[in-house]
């Protein structure tokens, strides 16, 4: 509860401190706050060490929740390459997909070597490669903000401006709807191995079927960037094939189904990436990172509609209310809205 709630409320202020203060150092904070949040883990195991942990490791995920995408999106603009921003963000979000798979299997084989403290210490390591990686990035010079009279009313100004941009410009607002309603299906990730388990998949082979599928899903998000060449009615239509394949796996509720949840997942993964791009050409003032993160924090909020259609119905439940609400895609997905 407190990982998700400090999420809920860092995610649009942490948004608004990359546009005032650096997307770049935003995202090098990131993975300094969750090594940190690490070390507690390792150095004072206990209630209240852990609770810290996930406070410093939401703040960690908040802060670079769009301060990413801002970063590439303006790097990319820099040099006149914005077009190109979901063709470069796809491989990000399949190998992102994709490092899942030896970061399962390093996991087991240091919790062998040497247990659960090492485990940790090569985690704090890997946050702390990651932030020296982050800081290599190039972040484009941004002019100041007009009237700065003070930091405090500079960043309130940044945080008021993203918040109006993402609430009161129709094209912005579309695509942050657009945003929310498909990243929340990603939610969905949590249940494949309930999912499998279910269709009577063996328990001990269900982390590599479960593999298949994320692999799946990571091929999807590299097609990406060719997808953002289809108009709304195309990208609907594929999102709609992929929700019905997975009723009907559903419905068939039979190991080999796990294929289909497969397709689904690549095909919703390539939307996916679509999406975050067309809400990136969509941002037209300063707070792009505090537009984003508010998209961002919509995700996280249908990601609990998520969880609450599966608790009312599982699976058939959340396809049919994303085939419903994949209706909207077009109108909101519209390269140049009314």
């Amino acid at each position: 509860m407190l990982w998700s709630t400090v999420g809920f409320v860092a995610e649009i202020p942490s948004g608004a401190l990359a546009d005032r203060f650096g997307r770049r150092r935003a995202v090098v904070a990131s993975s300094l706050f969750q090594a940190v949040g690490y070390v507690l883990w390792i150095t004072l195991p206990g209630f209240w060490a852990f609770a810290g942990g996930f406070v410093l490791w939401g703040v960690g995920g908040a802060l670079s929740s769009g301060a990413f995408e801002a970063l590439l999106y303006d790097g990319l603009a820099q040099v006149g390459a914005e077009e190109h921003y979901a063709r470069v963000n796809a491989p990000v979000n399949a190998v992102g997909l994709l490092s899942q798979i030896p970061a399962a299997v390093a996991a087991s084989l240091l919790f062998t070597a040497g247990g659960y403290t090492l485990v940790g210490w090569v985690s704090v390591a890997v946050c702390l490669a990651a932030s020296l990686v982050a800081g290599r990035l190039p972040e484009p010079a941004r002019p100041p903000n007009p009237g700065d009279d003070g930091v405090s009313r500079t960043y309130f100004q940044t945080l008021r401006s993203g918040i109006l941009e993402a609430v009161r410009h129709p094209a912005v607002r579309a695509a942050v709807a657009a945003s929310a309603v498909v990243g929340g299906l990603d939610a969905l990730e949590e249940y494949f191995p309930l999912v499998a388990q279910d269709w009577g998949v063996e328990t001990a082979v269900i982390p590599v079927a479960v593999m298949a599928v994320f692999l799946a899903g990571a091929a999807g998000a590299a097609l990406g960037g060719p997808a953002n060449r289809l108009g709304p009615h195309s990208l609907a239509a594929i999102l709609v094939v992929g929700l019905l394949v997975l009723t009907a796996a559903a419905v068939a509720a039979v190991p080999a189904g796990l294929a289909a949840v497969g397709v689904f997942y690549a095909l919703h993964q390539m939307i996916l990436v679509v999406v975050g791009a067309r809400l990136q050409d969509r941002i037209a003032g300063e707070a792009r990172a505090t537009v984003t993160s508010a998209a961002s924090l919509g995700t996280e909020l249908v990601a609990v509609v998520l969880f609450a259609a599966w608790a009312a119905g599982g699976l058939i439940a959340v396809a049919g209310l994303w085939l419903a609400a994949t209706l909207a895609l077009p109108r909101w997905l519209r390269r140049r809205p009314a």
